[in-house]
C-alpha cells in the first residue's frame, strides 16, 4: 500500500502526519501508528482497498453538499453559503428570541449578517437548520468581576466539616465560599464534579469520569435540601453512625467505604421521599422533566452498570453487556427501564440533590460578595466505558484513548483511559453532546476552567492499550468550538478559562485570546530561555496567574525538593538522578528567591522559610497584569503535599488528601489570612499601577 494514499486518508480524517514535539523538534507519525489510529476512528486501513473504503466513508460525512444541522457565525458577520446554494435563494430567519425574517442570498450566496447572538433558526431551499451567532468574545474578568480580581482554587473532595462522612460536600463548599468571601476572594474554582461511577469505587480520579453532563452523587449534602431529621432517620436505620464518624477522622479519603455508606443513605432517603409525601416532590418532577433524554440515558445506565455484572460480579465495559443493552434506543433498554423504574428514579434523585446542592453553593457565593463565585472544572474527556460514550455514541470515539506526547512537564509522554468527541460526530449532530455539556458545566458557576484546553484544537489520541509514543494528533472544529463556547458564555455572564500547559500549538494563544478566552501561567513555570524568572510585568494580560496546579507540587514541595522525593520513591526516576535533581533544584531556588528579593521587599521574614516564601509568592502573582490570580488552598495553607503525581495510581495517594480543617474556618488560620491579606493588597497595589 502507498504511504501517499494512506496519508490522505489521514489528513482526510483529521490526524495531523506530522507535527513539532515540545523541544521544537519535528516528528512525523509512522505508517502502522496511523494504521493504528485510523481503525480506532472507525476507518479500515490495512489494505488499498479498506483505504479506498474508508475515503469513500469520510466523503459521503463530509462531503461539500451535505448541510450540516448547525452552522457557527460571528456577530455582525455575513454567513457564505455557496457550496450549498444559489445566490438569490429565498430564505427566513426566526431569531431566538425575536419576529421572522424573509430575504434571498446575495450575489455572493451569503446571508445578510445577524446582529444578535443566540441560536436562530434558518429555513432555506427546503431544508431548515441552526444558526450558533456567537458574540465576539467571551465576558471578560473585569466586566464580571472588576479590575482586582483574585480568587482561590480548592479540591472539592478534600473539604471537611462536622458529619461529612468523611468526603468533602456541597455544604461544605458552601461554608468554605462564605469564609473565602470575606477574606475579599472573587471566586472559588473547584475539581471536577462529573459523575463517576456509582457500581465502581475504585474509579475516583475526577479526571476520568464516565459522563460530563451529570454530577457525582458522593459530593451531595442531603440534609442541606431535605432536612436534618430525614437524613438522622437514614443513619439509624442503615446502622452507619460508627462507620460515618470512622471515615470523618481518617487523613485520607476511603473511596470504597465512602461509597459504599453514601449509597446505602441516599437510596434509604429515597425510599423515605418517594413514600412520605414530600412537599418537595414537585421540584424533583420538574427537575427530572427538565433534564430530558440526557438524564434519563444517564440513569438508565447508571441502573443497567450495576445490573450487567461480569461472570466473577464486577462492571464491566458497556461494549461486553449483552448486544440488546449496547445503544441506549433498543427496545430491551427500554423494557429494563420499565421493569426497573425505581431504580432509574433514584439516580434521577441523586442527581436533583446534587444539582440543587451545587446551585445553593453558587448562590451563596454570590450573596457573600463574590463577583464570579464558582468557576467548575471541565475535564478533557470521560471514560470510554462510560454514561456519556453509551449515550452518545456516534458522537464519542470509544476505541480512542486521549493522553499526551512526551512534554516538557512529563517525558515519557501521558495516556489518561478517556475518550474524546468525534470531530465529525459532533458537526453531524449540531454539536448537541458539546454544547449541553458546557450548559452543564455552567450551570451552578459563574466561570468555567477547560482542562487542556489545547483539546478544542488538536488532541492526542491513541489506541485503547497503546502507549503514549503510538499516537497522533487528532485535529478539530477550533472555530466552531471557540464560537459555541462564547455564545453559552455569554449566555451566562461567565467567565471561561483554558488551562494550555504541554505541548501548545502555535497560533492557538492568540486564538484563544482573541475570543476572550484566557490561558494559564504558573510562578515556576514562567522562566526566559536562559531559565531565569520572568518578572510580574512580563506574564500576559490573557492569562490568569496562579503559583501551583493540582498535578505540580506546592510552594513548599517544590522548595523543599519533595516532588524528586515522591518521583524517586513511585520509580519514575532513578536514586542515582538524585544528585543531579538537586542540584539543579538549588540553581531553581536561588534564582527564585533572586526574582522575589526584587519584587516582594515588604514581605517580611526569611524567604528560605516556606511559610514566607508562600507569603512573597502570593505578593508576587498578585502583582501580575493578570485579570484574575488564582491561589490554591494548598499553597494558602503552606501545605507540603500535592494532590495528584501524574503517571501513578496507587503508588502515591492521588485524589484522596483532605484539608487539615473544617472548611468554615480553614482560611481563618493567622499565617493563611495573612498570606490572603497579602495577596488582596498586591492586587489593588498592581491595579492602581496600571491605570495610572
Amino acid at each position: 500500500m502507498s504511504d501517499e494514499r494512506l496519508n490522505r486518508l489521514a489528513k482526510a480524517a483529521g490526524l495531523s502526519i506530522d507535527w513539532v514535539d515540545a523541544d521544537g523538534r519535528d516528528q512525523r507519525v509512522s505508517p502502522d501508528v496511523l494504521r493504528a489510529v485510523l481503525g480506532g476512528l472507525g476507518l479500515a486501513a490495512d489494505s488499498e482497498t479498506d483505504v479506498e473504503t474508508s475515503l469513500e466513508k469520510l466523503d459521503a460525512i463530509n462531503g461539500t453538499s451535505h448541510l450540516p444541522p448547525l452552522l457557527t457565525l460571528d456577530q455582525g458577520a455575513p454567513l457564505e453559503l455557496k457550496q450549498y446554494f444559489e445566490p438569490g435563494t429565498a430564505y427566513s430567519l426566526t431569531l431566538e428570541d425575536g419576529p421572522d425574517h424573509q430575504g434571498t442570498l446575495d450575489d455572493q450566496a451569503r446571508l445578510a449578517a445577524i446582529h444578535t447572538p443566540g441560536y436562530h433558526h434558518l429555513e432555506i431551499g427546503g431544508q431548515h437548520l441552526t444558526l450558533a451567532v456567537a458574540p465576539h468574545a467571551c465576558p471578560s474578568v473585569e466586566d464580571v468581576a472588576g479590575p482586582s480580581a483574585w480568587g482561590l482554587t480548592v479540591q472539592l473532595y478534600g473539604l471537611r466539616r462536622p458529619g461529612d462522612g468523611g468526603l468533602g460536600d456541597t455544604l461544605a463548599l458552601e461554608t468554605l465560599v462564605r469564609s473565602a468571601a470575606a477574606q475579599g476572594a472573587d471566586a472559588l474554582g473547584i475539581s471536577p464534579i462529573h459523575a463517576m461511577f456509582t457500581g465502581n469505587s475504585r474509579q475516583y480520579s475526577p479526571y476520568s469520569p464516565s459522563s460530563r453532563l451529570f454530577y457525582n452523587i458522593l459530593h451531595s449534602a442531603p440534609e442541606a435540601i431535605l432536612g436534618d431529621t430525614p437524613l438522622r432517620i437514614a443513619i439509624e436505620s442503615c446502622g452507619l453512625a460508627e462507620e460515618l464518624e470512622r471515615l470523618e477522622q481518617l487523613e485520607l479519603i476511603d473511596w470504597d467505604a465512602v461509597s459504599r455508606t453514601r449509597q446505602c443513605l441516599l437510596r434509604a432517603l429515597y425510599d423515605d421521599f418517594v413514600t412520605g409525601g414530600n412537599a418537595q416532590r414537585a421540584d424533583f418532577e420538574s427537575f427530572r422533566e427538565a433534564g430530558g433524554e440526557a438524564l434519563e440515558n444517564h440513569c438508565r445506565f447508571e441502573a443497567l452498570h450495576a445490573s450487567l455484572l461480569s461472570a466473577e460480579g464486577y462492571p464491566q465495559h458497556w461494549r461486553d453487556w449483552p448486544e440488546q443493552y449496547r445503544k441506549p434506543q433498543s427496545p430491551a433498554v427500554e423494557q429494563f427501564a420499565q421493569e426497573h423504574a425505581e431504580d432509574i428514579s433514584y439516580h434521577a434523585f441523586c442527581q436533583w440533590l446534587i444539582a440543587r446542592g451545587l446551585e445553593r453553593a453558587q448562590t451563596a457565593a454570590r450573596s457573600a460578595g463574590m463577583k464570579i463565585g464558582l468557576i467548575s472544572d471541565l475535564a478533557v474527556g470521560a471514560d470510554g466505558g462510560g454514561s456519556q460514550a453509551w449515550s452518545r455514541q456516534d458522537e464519542v470515539l470509544a476505541a480512542l484513548s486521549v493522553g499526551a506526547p512526551p512534554d516538557i512537564i512529563n517525558r515519557q509522554g501521558q495516556s489518561w483511559g478517556i475518550s474524546a468527541f468525534s470531530p465529525w460526530g459532533l458537526k453531524t449532530h449540531g454539536y448537541r453532546a458539546f454544547i449541553e455539556m458546557v450548559r452543564a458545566n455552567l450551570a451552578h458557576a459563574g466561570g468555567m476552567r477547560i482542562d487542556h484546553v489545547m483539546g478544542l484544537m488538536r488532541l492526542w489520541v491513541m489506541p485503547s492499550g497503546a502507549g503514549p509514543m503510538e499516537g497522533a494528533y487528532l485535529n478539530y472544529p477550533f472555530d466552531d468550538l471557540l464560537r459555541l463556547l462564547s455564545l453559552e458564555a455569554w449566555r451566562r455572564n461567565a467567565v471561561i478559562l483554558g488551562e494550555d500547559l504541554g505541548t501548545v500549538p502555535e497560533g492557538l494563544r492568540e486564538k484563544l485570546a482573541d475570543r476572550g478566552l484566557l490561558g494559564m501561567r504558573v510562578l515556576f513555570f514562567e522562566r526566559d530561555h536562559q531559565g531565569t524568572f520572568k518578572p510580574p510585568s512580563h506574564y500576559p494580560r490573557s492569562a490568569i496567574t496562579t503559583s501551583t496546579t493540582h498535578d505540580l507540587p506546592t510552594i513548599s514541595g517544590w522548595w523543599q525538593a519533595h516532588d524528586i522525593d515522591w518521583r524517586i520513591r513511585v520509580g519514575q526516576h532513578q536514586e542515582q538522578e538524585r544528585p543531579g535533581q538537586l542540584e539543579e533544584r538549588e540553581r531553581e531556588r536561588a534564582g527564585l528567591l533572586r526574582l522575589l528579593h526584587e519584587y516582594t521587599p515588604e514581605v517580611d521574614g526569611d524567604l528560605a522559610a516556606p511559610e514566607v516564601l508562600a507569603d512573597a509568592c502570593s505578593a508576587f502573582i498578585g502583582q501580575t497584569p493578570a485579570p484574575l490570580v488564582l491561589l490554591p488552598v494548598e499553597d494558602a495553607l503552606c501545605l507540603l503535599e500535592q494532590p495528584n503525581l501524574p503517571g501513578t495510581t496507587d503508588t502515591h495517594p492521588n485524589w484522596r488528601r483532605r484539608y487539615p480543617g473544617d472548611s468554615a474556618t480553614l482560611l481563618d488560620d493567622a499565617a493563611c489570612a495573612r498570606r490572603l491579606k497579602i495577596l488582596a493588597n498586591a492586587r489593588k497595589q498592581t491595579i492602581g499601577n496600571n491605570h495610572r
